[in-house]
């Protein structure tokens, strides 16, 4: 198919789907936007040691989580009033500009504002899976959310990894500076290959923001599955905000090895098409109560785990990776199932829909990390664990009605 016939949208592209580049491009545009929020996390202390005395280097990571929760809530549910093509390419061009402007960042005051910059335009990614789930045949909606969401997934779970090998190596303002180079990749192939979007409403931006509100007072469907993917994001936050500290403190593990758990949970992420498919065959409420339900055992025999007490080194690691993937594979079963039944609600308003259903999984991730912490001082990795299981309980429980 060539880019000419990929820059309008028409039946014939609907009734057959995109083709398998296009999937691609989706899925490494989601993941390469969503990595930019993290690859700030394994390079602060390399960035105090850039700017002394600046205690406010921690800031980073949070501006970078708050742009995006403001980008969720005022940016995304644009797509649903413009063309979902130009919103992706302005972003996108947007997201070089803040990730090259942070990497070349004079002082601390620039590095903070590309932060916020970065998070703001990462949103990017969440204009992309709608826009995957309008291209997709509803026959195979959930697979297509599903592959696009792996990549998105890989982006999150990889982007420590990579951040962390190349500021080893080169320095950190190369972290950001390879962001840019590849996120303008991203932009280049998307301006040759991405179709044009309708929109599919005509409301002012207040009354777009206003008709938030709406959709959430009238789709129980919807509160539903954004507070029980919420929960599960609670849980999932809760390990991966605490894992660090654990580590260190109970076998004496740096940063490096937490990081490698990342691969562990990457492995997860093959949830997203099994997920996909599964709930374009059995229906994916079915998938969302099945995606609790592991997440809920991975966390029992983590728990179980803690409470053993201080296992042998290969032990403990081999269990603790085994219960990533675990929570991972179910996590984000149960979001792929979540996105495919909000996404069908209306049709004229996914992009809202999404933007609603991330701020659930976006408290939550807050959530999991606050509560996570103060648990962890409180009941040590035990009680994290058990924070954990008792937030999939109630994510199954949400969904057994």
């Amino acid at each position: 198919m060539s880019a000419l016939n990929l820059t309008h949208t028409d039946d014939a592209l609907s009734e057959a789907g995109p083709s398998p580049g296009l999937v691609l491009l989706l899925a490494s545009g989601a993941g390469f936007s969503v990595a930019s929020l993290y690859y700030v996390q394994p390079i602060l202390g390399l960035l105090q040691d850039a700017f002394p005395g600046a205690g406010a280097v921690g800031l980073a990571p949070m501006l970078a989580q708050l742009g995006y929760a403001l980008g969720i809530l005022l940016l995304a549910p644009l797509g649903d009033r413009i063309d979902r093509r130009r919103l992706i390419l302005a972003k996108a061009a947007l997201l070089v500009l803040a990730l090259a402007g942070t990497g070349l960042a004079p002082g601390l005051p620039m590095l903070l504002a590309g932060s916020l910059a970065i998070g703001l335009t990462a949103t990017v990614a969440q204009d992309i899976v709608p826009a995957a789930a309008i291209l997709a045949p509803p026959a195979q909606r959930g697979r297509l959310v599903g592959t696009v969401m792996t990549g998105l997934l890989l982006g999150i779970l990889l982007s420590r990894v990579a951040s962390g090998i190349i500021a080893e190596h080169f320095g950190w303002r190369a972290v950001f500076l390879a962001a840019a180079l590849a996120e303008a990749g991203i932009l280049a192939a998307a301006l040759a290959w991405l179709p044009r979007f309708a929109p599919t409403t005509r409301l002012p931006y207040g009354g777009l923001l206003l008709s938030l509100l709406r959709l959430w007072r009238g789709q129980p469907v919807l509160r539903r599955a954004a507070l029980a993917q919420g929960a599960l994001a609670l849980g999932f936050s809760a390990f991966w905000s605490g894992l660090a500290l654990m580590l260190h403190q109970q076998y004496g593990l740096g940063s490096a090895a937490a990081g490698a758990f990342g691969l562990a949970g990457a492995a997860g992420t093959l949830a997203a098409p099994l997920a996909g498919r599964l709930a374009d065959r059995r229906g994916p409420a079915m998938v969302t109560r099945l995606g609790a339900a592991i997440s809920a055992a991975a966390f029992a025999l983590l728990l179980g785990t803690a409470l053993a007490g201080t296992l042998p080194l290969p032990l403990a690691l081999g269990l603790l990776a085994a219960g990533a993937v675990g929570f991972d594979f179910g996590v984000q079963a149960a979001l792929v199932a979540h996105q495919t039944i909000v996404y069908g609600l209306q049709p004229e308003a996914r992009s809202r829909l999404n933007a609603l259903l991330f701020t659930g999984v976006f408290i939550g991730m807050a959530g999991g990390a606050g509560l996570g912490a103060l648990v962890q001082g409180l009941a040590g990795w035990a009680g994290v664990m058990a924070l954990s299981l008792a937030a999939s309980l109630v994510a199954l429980a949400l969904r057994w009605r």
